[in-house]
C-alpha cells in the first residue's frame, strides 16, 4: 500500500536507510510490472510518483502511464494522466505514443475524461502535438460545461506559445468567452486574449476594434458589483479578474489613441474607488498604474497615478514601496514634474532600512535631480551620508560626487560640498573624483586661498580620510604660502591664524599616518620640497623629514628622498624654480579624457596662446601635462627644440648658437645649472657643435666627467643622448621631453644600399650606418616599397637573430603602404653584433599584411649584408 510505503520512508533515521527502502520498494514493481499485473498497476504508479518527488529515478515506469492512460476506467486514466504530468516533459519522445490517446480523450463523452485530457495537455504539450490537437481544443472553447471551457482555453494557451501560427484559429472562439458571466471562465478567456494580443498583430487590432467597448463594460460592472460572498477578497469582489482586465487593457490601449479614450473613465473609476488600506486593493491599484502609464497620453489621470505611487511610498509594507519606488522610474520619463512633488517622500525612501529600497530610491533621486534643486537635494543627501550605513556609503558617495560635478552652479560651491563629502566619506571617494577636484581648483585662481584655509580646517577634523588628506596635501603644498598670510580672504570665511610651522606639521602628520598609502606619502614628499622654497624658515626641519625616507624599503619614496635632499642642499639657486605652482590644469581636456570623449593626445593648433605662470608661452590647444592622471603617458606638446624644456625647467637661456652670437654663454650657463644639478663636473664646450651630452661618461675619451654618486640614481641616468651638428641642444631628462627622436651619427664609413628582399609584390631595402665609438652597433633604416597594383594594410614587419646578435625594431612610419611605389614605409633597426670582425650579420625577416581583407604572410632571410658590420 502507498501508506505503508510512505510511512515506512519516513520511519528511516539515516539516507542510508531511506535509499534502501527505496531499493526494496522499486525492485517489487518491476517485478510487478513484469509480471503485467492488473490490478495493482495504479497502486504501483503512485507509488512511483512518489519516489520521483523525493528524487529518485523512475524512468522505468514511464511506459506503464501510458497503458494505465489507455485504459476505460476513470480511477486509472486518473493516475496516468497525472504520472504522465510528473514522469514525462515535452521533450521526451515517449510523449508521442500518447498523443493518439489524449485525441480520443478529448473526444470522450464523459466530461471529467475530457478534463482530464486538457490538464495534461497544457503541462506537457509539444509543438507536435499542439498541431495534431489544436482543432479538439478549439471545439471545446465553446463547450456545455463552463470548467471544461475554462480549461481549453488553458490549454488553448499553451498551444499559441507553442505554435504562434495557430492562432488565428483561436481569435473568435476567445473573443467570445469575454461575454462569459462564469468569473473562471472569464479569467481564462482574458488570459487566453492577452496572450494572443502578443504573439498576434491581427488579433491585437481585432479585440482593439470589436472588443475595448465590451471589457470596458465588463470592468465597470465587476467594480460596481455588489457583495458576492463566492467572489469577495477583503471586500473587494475578485481582484484577480480586475487585475486581468486592467492587464489587457493596457496592452490594447498602448500606441492607440481611440481605445485609450475608451478606457479613460473606467480608469479614474478604479483608481479613486478602490480601497488601499488591503492587500488585494493595493494590486488593483498598482494595475491600473501601469496601464495609465502604458496607454496613449492623458495628463491627469497620470498625475492622479503618479499621486497614487505617492501614498504607496507612504505605506509601511516594503514590497509595495519598493514597486512604487520602480513605477516612479518609468513616469520620471514622462512627467517628470508631477514625480518632482513626491520628491520629500522619496528621499525619506532613501533612508530606509532596507537595503533594496534605499537603492532604488537613490537612483531615483539621481533622476530627479536638475539646476534647480541642486542645492536642497545634494544638502540632504551629504547630511545623511554622515550617518548612513557603512556599506551603503560607496554608492551614496559615487552618487553624490556625479551630481556636484555634472549640475554645479559655480565653482565655490561645488568646491565646498566636496570637501563635505571628502570630510564624511573621503575613503570611498574614487581616484578620478578628487583628481577632477584639484583641476578645478587649480583653475579657480581666485580661490586659492579659500580652498586651502578651508581644507587645513576640514583636515583638523577629519585626517583618517585618505582623499581628502590628498586634495589638502597637494594644495598645501601648492598655496601654503596664501594659507599662512591669509591671501584672498572672502566675506564667508572665519579669520585664521596658521604659522609656516602649523603648514608645515600637516604634511609630517600626512606623511607618517601607519595608514596612508605609497600616493599619499609621496604627493606629501612633494608638498614637503615646494613648502622648502616657499618657507625658508622652515628649510632645515623640512629636509629632516625628507631624509628619514633615505634608507626606507619602498624604492620609490626612497628614491624621491634623496633627489629632493640633494635639491635642498645644494641646489638652493635653482629649487625656486623647479616647484613654481603648476600651471592651470587644462579643465576641458580633463573632463574630456573621463567621458572618453577627446583623445589623450591634442594635436597643437595655430590658435591664441596662453601665458602660463612660469612666463613661457604655449599654444592653447596643447594638452597640459596631467601629474595627477598616473595612467596617463600623454608626452607634452612638441616645441621648437629640446632646450626649450630646460629653459622651461630651469628658467635660463638655452638657445642654440646658431641663433645670435651673444647666445653662446647662455647657453654654457644653462648648462652648466643643469650640471649642477646633477653633480655632474661641466664639461669643455666644442667649438664644432652645440651638442650638449650631459649624461655619458666621458666625453670623447677627453675629458672625465664625475659619477652621480651624489644622486644616488646610478641607474636611472644610464643613457646616452647625443644630437648631430648644428641641431638644437636637447635634453631626455624623464624620456619624455625630447622634441626631436635623436639621429644616429654615421661615422664616416659608407655602406652601400642593399635590396634585402624582393619579392613579386613587395622590395626591401636597406640603408646603413654607424654610430661614432661603436664598431658593434649598427643602425639600419629599412624602406618597404609595393610593387602591386594594390594598397596594404594592416602591414607589420618581423625580424629575428641569432644568438650572438642583439636586434631592437622602433616602430613603423605607417601601417598601411600605398600601391604601385606611390609611397613607403620606413623603419629603424638596431643590431648590435658581439662577434664584430668574427661573424656577419645574418636575419630571417616575417613580413604580414593585408590584401582586400585577406592575410598574407611573406617570409625569408637576408644574409647579404656588407663586410665589416
Amino acid at each position: 500500500m502507498l501508506k505503508d510505503m510512505i510511512r515506512s520512508i519516513r520511519a528511516c533515521k539515516t539516507a542510508a536507510e531511506e535509499r534502501a527502502v527505496v531499493r526494496k520498494e522499486c525492485a517489487a514493481i518491476r517485478a510487478a510490472i513484469n509480471e503485467n499485473d492488473h490490478d495493482y498497476r495504479h497502486r504501483d504508479l503512485a507509488k512511483l510518483m512518489f519516489i520521483h518527488m523525493l528524487g529518485y529515478p523512475t524512468h522505468f515506469g514511464q511506459m506503464e502511464c501510458l497503458k494505465l492512460i489507455a485504459s476505460s476506467e476513470f480511477p486509472e486514466k486518473r493516475i496516468g494522466y497525472l504520472g504522465l504530468m510528473l514522469l514525462l516533459d515535452e521533450r521526451q519522445e515517449v510523449l508521442m505514443l500518447v498523443t493518439n490517446s489524449l485525441k480520443q480523450d478529448l473526444n470522450h463523452s464523459n466530461q471529467y475524461i475530457v478534463g482530464l485530457a486538457l490538464c495534461a495537455l497544457g503541462n506537457i504539450c509539444s509543438a507536435e502535438m499542439a498541431r495534431d490537437l489544436a482543432p479538439e481544443v478549439e471545439r471545446l472553447l465553446q463547450f456545455r460545461d463552463p470548467n471544461t471551457r475554462k480549461k481549453a482555453a488553458l490549454c488553448a494557451i499553451r498551444i499559441i506559445k507553442k505554435v504562434p501560427d495557430l492562432a488565428e484559429n483561436f481569435i473568435n472562439p476567445a473573443a467570445a468567452l469575454l461575454k462569459e458571466k462564469h468569473h473562471g471562465v472569464l479569467i481564462t478567456g482574458v488570459q487566453l486574449c492577452t496572450d494572443l494580443c502578443k504573439v498576434s498583430a491581427e488579433a491585437l487590432e481585432y479585440f482593439r476594434k470589436k472588443c475595448t467597448e465590451g471589457l470596458v463594460k465588463t470592468l465597470k460592472d465587476v467594480v460596481n458589483s455588489p457583495y458576492a460572498p463566492e467572489y469577495d477578497i477583503a471586500g473587494i469582489t475578485d481582484p484577480f479578474l480586475h487585475i486581468r482586465l486592467l492587464r489587457l487593457l493596457c496592452v490594447l490601449g498602448h500606441g492607440d489613441a481611440d481605445a485609450s479614450d475608451l478606457m479613460n473613465d473606467i480608469l479614474a473609476q478604479v483608481a479613486t474607488k478602490t480601497e488601499s488600506n488591503k492587500n488585494a486593493g493595493n494590486a488593483i491599484l498598482y494595475e491600473c498604474v501601469e496601464t495609465i502609464m502604458s496607454i496613449e497620453d492623458n495628463g491627469g489621470l497620470r498625475v492622479l497615478a503618479i499621486n497614487i505611487l505617492g501614498r504607496f511610498l507612504s505605506n509601511r509594507d516594503n514590497n509595495i514601496r519598493y514597486v512604487a519606488l520602480n513605477m516612479l522610474m518609468r513616469a520620471i520619463t514622462v512627467d517628470a514634474q508631477a514625480v518632482q512633488r513626491h520628491r520629500a517622500t522619496i528621499l525619506e525612501c532613501v533612508k530606509d532600512s532596507d537595503a533594496s529600497i534605499r537603492k532604488r530610491a537613490l537612483e531615483l533621486v539621481y533622476l530627479l535631480i536638475n539646476e534647480s534643486n541642486v542645492k536642497p537635494l545634494t544638502k540632504e543627501l551629504i547630511d545623511y551620508l554622515e550617518v548612513s550605513d557603512q556599506e551603503f556609503k560607496g554608492d551614496l558617495t559615487a552618487k553624490i560626487c556625479s551630481l556636484i560635478a555634472k549640475f554645479s552652479p559655480e565653482k565655490i560651491w561645488y568646491i565646498d560640498q566636496m570637501l563635505k563629502v571628502l570630510s564624511e566619506a573621503g575613503n570611498f571617494v574614487k581616484d578620478e573624483v578628487w583628481h577632477a577636484l584639484i583641476v578645478v581648483i587649480s583653475n579657480a585662481s581666485d580661490l586659492h586661498g579659500y580652498t586651502v584655509r578651508a581644507l587645513y580646517r576640514a583636515l583638523q577634523a577629519s585626517a583618517e580620510q585618505e582623499s581628502l588628506v590628498r586634495v589638502a596635501v597637494w594644495c598645501v603644498g601648492e598655496y601654503g604660502d596664501m594659507l599662512v598670510n591669509n591671501v584672498g580672504m572672502l566675506d564667508i570665511e572665519d579669520p585664521i591664524t596658521v604659522t609656516e610651522s602649523d603648514a608645515v606639521d600637516v604634511i609630517e602628520l600626512a606623511i607618517k599616518r601607519h595608514t596612508s598609502d605609497l600616493t599619499t606619502k609621496a604627493m606629501s614628499l612633494i608638498a614637503l620640497l615646494k613648502l622648502s622654497s616657499r618657507f625658508p624658515s622652515c628649510s632645515e626641519r623640512i629636509r629632516d623629514i625628507i631624509v628619514q625616507h633615505k634608507g626606507g624599503l619602498v624604492l620609490e619614496l626612497q628614491q624621491r628622498s634623496i633627489e629632493f635632499n640633494s635639491i635642498i642642499e645644494k641646489h638652493q639657486n635653482i629649487r625656486s624654480a623647479l616647484v613654481e605652482r603648476m600651471p592651470v590644469l587644462d579643465e576641458a581636456t580633463f573632463i574630456g579624457r573621463r567621458a572618453g570623449s577627446m583623445p589623450a593626445t591634442v594635436s597643437t593648433s595655430s590658435g591664441a596662446s596662453l601665458n602660463l605662470p612660469n612666463g613661457v608661452a604655449k599654444p592653447s590647444a596643447a594638452p597640459l601635462v596631467d601629474l595627477l592622471d598616473l595612467s596617463s603617458d600623454d608626452a607634452p606638446a612638441p616645441s621648437s627644440s629640446g632646450g626649450d624644456f630646460l629653459q622651461d625647467l630651469l628658467g635660463v637661456d638655452l638657445s642654440p648658437a646658431s641663433k645670435q652670437s651673444g647666445t653662446n654663454q647662455a647657453s654654457k650657463l644653462g648648462t652648466d645649472a643643469l650640471l649642477d644639478l646633477l653633480s655632474i663636473e661641466t664639461p669643455p664646450v666644442q667649438s664644432s657643435s652645440s651638442t650638449v651630452d650631459v649624461l655619458s661618461t666621458s666625453q670623447d675619451n677627453k675629458s672625465p666627467v664625475a659619477s652621480l654618486e651624489d644622486l644616488a640614481l646610478p641607474s636611472s641616468l644610464s643613457g646616452q643622448v647625443t644630437s648631430p651638428v648644428g641641431a638644437a641642444p636637447m635634453m631626455d631628462l624623464l624620456d619624455g621631453l625630447v622634441s626631436n627622436p635623436p639621429m644616429p651619427e654615421n661615422n664616416g664609413s659608407v655602406y652601400p644600399s642593399t635590396v634585402a628582399f624582393e619579392s613579386s609584390a613587395l622590395r626591401i631595402t636597406f640603408d646603413f650606418s654607424k654610430p661614432a665609438g661603436n664598431a658593434q652597433s649598427t643602425s639600419i633604416l629599412a624602406t618597404f616599397t609595393n610593387l602591386s597594383p594594390n594598397v596594404y594594410t594592416d602591414f607589420i614587419f618581423q625580424a629575428a637573430v641569432p644568438k650572438f646578435l642583439q636586434l631592437h625594431l622602433d616602430p613603423a612610419s605607417s601601417n598601411t603602404l600605398p600601391a604601385t611605389g606611390n609611397g613607403s614605409i620606413t623603419q629603424n633597426l638596431r643590431v648590435t653584433n658581439s662577434q664584430h670582425g668574427k661573424k656577419s650579420l645574418v636575419m630571417r625577416i616575417r613580413i604580414a599584411y593585408k590584401l582586400n581583407n585577406k592575410d598574407i604572410l611573406e617570409e625569408g632571410q637576408i644574409s647579404n649584408f656588407p663586410r665589416g658590420l
